[in-house]
């Protein structure tokens, strides 16, 4: 059976793990930059199974606006193209017969909106996952009462971890504050 400490301990962690994959999710929301994470949810179809796009080449940044994707097999360019194509980012590769290059254009208003809600979306998703792991920790806290911990202690306990929901439910919104600036900005 697990102690109070453990039960906060364990729910930080998850808590932070939550952050981090917000922070991966916002990596793959377009802004007006070229950034090679764009391309990580990219899958393409390599000899019948689908394969990620960054093992099966080296993506580069050559200057803000575009982005070079360099096959390790040559063979692989129709493929890669054609998983651009699919991914939905609304990328258009062009294809020299050795590198893809992919200019990132400056995203009109509209996308810029449409991508600041999707920000949002991320930052709710993040903020239910923070909620959820604190009523695992409160459930957890409330299996420990009478057998190892009093009533009193179990108060003390779920302030805590509602102090520590808080701060990283305010984590999240300065994250979502920040990237929604960043997608926003011409």
């Amino acid at each position: 059976m697990s102690t109070t400490t453990e039960v906060l301990t364990q729910a930080e962690e998850r808590m932070k793990k939550t952050i981090a994959l917000l922070q991966k999710e916002f990596h793959t929301v377009r802004t007006g930059r070229a950034n090679p994470a764009l391309l990580d949810r990219v899958e393409v179809e390599y000899y019948g199974t689908p394969t990620p796009l960054k093992s099966l080449a080296n993506i580069s940044t050559p200057d803000g606006r575009s982005l070079l994707i360099q096959p390790y097999d040559k063979g692989v360019l129709k493929e890669i193209e054609q998983g651009i194509h699919k991914s939905g980012l609304g990328l258009t590769p062009n294809n020299d017969g050795a590198v893809i290059r992919i200019n990132i254009p400056t995203p009109t208003e509209e996308r810029r909106k449409e991508m600041a809600k999707v920000v949002k979306k991320y930052g709710e998703e993040a903020r239910i996952a923070l909620r959820n792991i604190r009523r695992d920790g409160a459930d957890d806290l409330k299996k420990l009462k009478g057998s190892q911990i009093s009533e009193d202690e179990l108060k003390r306990q779920e302030e805590s971890l509602q102090k520590l929901t808080d701060k990283y439910v305010k984590d999240v919104d300065k994250h979502v504050h920040d990237k929604e600036a960043e997608v926003m900005e011409v």
